[in-house]
């Protein structure tokens, strides 16, 4: 009786995603738009370290990906002291790459639990943004991850992993970015707190997957999961290690598409971050694994739902009432059917379908002592828009996708996905859709495997309101060259919502003003939106949220910053006059002499 009750709810929620799915894919599309000055996976300041494997010796590996600027930099370690770095240089698009010696593994690579100075720093010079990768490499043990740049970071993570009952493996590392860090297991103090560059490693020492545990701090650290050994699915050969940052919960989102390797078939894990979370599933058949809930539509925070899903079916829709975190899975290379058998547990962190980028900059790994021999990109991207993707190969002149498997197209999610091999090793890879793209990268062998999100938004989908998309913890850093604004609230995280006051001041100019727009008894869902022309100026933006009856208001506040078109007029070059250009400026601006008629 219950296997039909389930049919039939799932078959309800189905008809009502598919009415509320083009209001989705217009607030995804305008995510993607307004994207430009929003976090992501690039950037200019990096912290990493290594979790232990199975046994020594390892080759630990970083990878940077120049971007479309030439910069320089260098690789630190907090443990060697400031005497001891390697710098880098990198043209555009240049690729990277660099194998730690024995003393400098030695102090990034984290063995026993608690406290230490086993980190890695990566600056550039010059804030050019590049991408930076990871990798441990053992023969028939590797993985891999992407390491989030500091402004992606934040102060609230969930673990996420996959450990076995008969393997007492499970671990996780967290890198302090500021001095005096106080961090939390689970709401319990870790002592003492750690200053910037400092590690907290954790490995359970009992047989415990640790997925769901809690993890927060009061300042925003890097946070790796780092399973030392593990079977995927449980029973089935080859072990491996697994290897991947992951992003903390206000870049989680509501909607997600799980795309599928080569290989035919995933696992994937979802964890909840509110109580009461309902979580529906199109797609992907629900697994009982250590610690999971056979229950998706009544998850609580830290409870997780592991799902298997095919190739054949071309992916999984995934979609919540609340914030969730997903990682999708490499399985073992005698579950997967490959023949000849190839592949071993890997580990992916899966950015929601809100998280997609208009570009995506990566390169595969170079095999130093891995038997790793295939490497592949995963592109996703609207279904209408996928055709559009083009790819540029070391800098040269980017096409259309092609060499690879075909779009695979979900129509429940309104995305597909195309598996791209990747064969020049010594070559990045930069992928652009201006409709949005998310990519993942993998690369397999005889038992042996990594795989990791290459590219992707982080952006902050937890914040009050948006300004055209961007956060209003963002506003202050962006230039609007608009004058429509539409405000956009996000306020899921509020119980039941009474009244909403929205409150304008000039706060440049010789007239400043005040201003405000007063929204009462809030019902929609979605969210609110209003729209107002503004005047080229600076504006303080204010949101007043009463919720749950109480009389002192949640406030949220943001600098908007709207530029000023002014024409260029260049000074005379030869004799002659150069055609004069328009620009957008921040009010305030000194702008050059040639700004001026003359």
């Amino acid at each position: 009786m219950w296997q039909r009750y389930i049919f039939f709810y799932y078959l309800c929620r189905k008809i009502e995603i598919m009415i509320k799915k083009i209001f989705y894919f217009i607030i995804i599309s305008l995510l993607s738009v307004f994207s430009l000055n929003a976090q992501d996976a690039k950037g200019s300041d990096f912290w990493a370290t290594f979790g232990r494997i199975a046994n020594m010796p390892i080759t630990l590996q970083i990878r940077i990906v120049g971007g479309d600027e030439a910069t320089t930099g260098t690789i630190e370690f907090t443990e060697l002291g400031t005497g001891i770095s390697v710098p880098f240089s990198l043209s555009p698009y240049e690729v990277f790459t660099y194998d730690l010696d024995n003393d400098q593994k030695n102090a990034v690579y984290n063995i026993n639990m608690g406290i230490s100075d086993k980190s890695i720093h990566i600056t550039t010079h010059d804030n050019k943004p590049v991408t930076v990768y990871a990798m441990n490499q053992r023969p028939y043990y590797a993985d891999a991850t992407n390491v989030l740049p500091i402004t992606a970071l934040g102060r609230e993570y969930y673990q996420i992993s996959y450990s076995n009952p008969d393997i007492p493996a499970d671990a996780y590392a967290v890198v302090a970015t500021e001095d005096n860090t106080q961090i939390y297991h689970d709401n319990i103090p870790i002592t003492p707190t750690l200053n910037a560059g400092q590690v907290y490693y954790y490995h359970t020492p009992s047989y415990n997957d640790m997925t769901g545990a809690h993890i927060t701090s009061d300042k925003p650290v890097a946070f790796f999961a780092t399973c030392m050994m593990t079977l995927i699915p449980a029973g089935h050969l080859a072990a491996d290690n697994l290897f991947q940052q992951l992003a903390p919960v206000h870049t989680w989102g509501y909607n997600f598409f799980v795309p599928v390797s080569h290989l035919g078939v995933e696992r994937v894990r979802i964890v909840a971050s509110k109580d009461n979370t309902e979580v529906i599933i199109i797609g992907g058949e629900i697994k009982s694994t250590q610690g999971s809930s056979m229950n998706p539509g009544n998850l609580q925070a830290g409870e997780f739902v592991e799902l298997e899903v095919l190739l054949s079916d071309d992916g999984c829709y995934i979609q919540s009432n609340n914030p969730i975190g997903v990682c999708t899975y490499l399985t073992g290379a005698t579950y997967n059917g490959t023949d000849p058998p190839v592949s071993d547990p890997s580990q992916a962190w899966l950015p929601s379908i809100e998280q997609t980028a208009p570009n995506a900059l990566i390169a595969p790994f170079i095999a130093a002592v891995s038997v790793i021999d295939q490497h592949f990109a995963i592109v996703m991207a609207p279904t209408g828009a996928a055709p559009n993707t083009e790819v540029s190969i070391g800098g040269g002149t980017p096409a259309l996708l092609s060499g690879g498997y075909g779009w695979y197209d979900n129509s429940d999610a309104d995305m597909s996905f195309y598996h791209l091999p990747l064969t020049d090793a010594n070559a990045s890879y930069y992928f652009t859709n201006d409709a949005g793209l998310i990519v993942l990268c993998y690369g397999v062998g005889p038992a042996e495997s990594y795989y990791y999100l290459a590219g992707s938004s982080m952006r902050n989908l937890s914040a009050a309101f948006s300004a055209n998309g961007v956060p209003y913890t963002e506003m202050e850093d962006h230039l609007f060259c608009v004058n429509e604004i539409t405000f956009t609230t996000n306020i899921s995280n509020i119980a039941e919502v009474d009244s909403m006051k929205w409150y304008k001041q000039k706060t440049s100019g010789n007239t400043p003003d005040l201003d405000y727009i007063l929204i009462t008894d809030i019902v929609e869902d979605p969210p609110v939106e209003w729209t107002r022309t503004f005047r080229a100026g600076n504006y303080m933006i204010k949101l007043e949220v009463y919720h749950n009856g109480e009389l002192e208001p949640l406030v949220y506040e943001g600098e908007l910053c709207v530029g000023a078109h002014i024409t260029i007029y260049p000074t005379p070059n030869d004799g002659g006059m150069t055609k004069p250009t328009t620009g957008c400026y921040k009010v305030g601006t000194q702008l050059p002499m040639e700004a001026y008629p003359y």
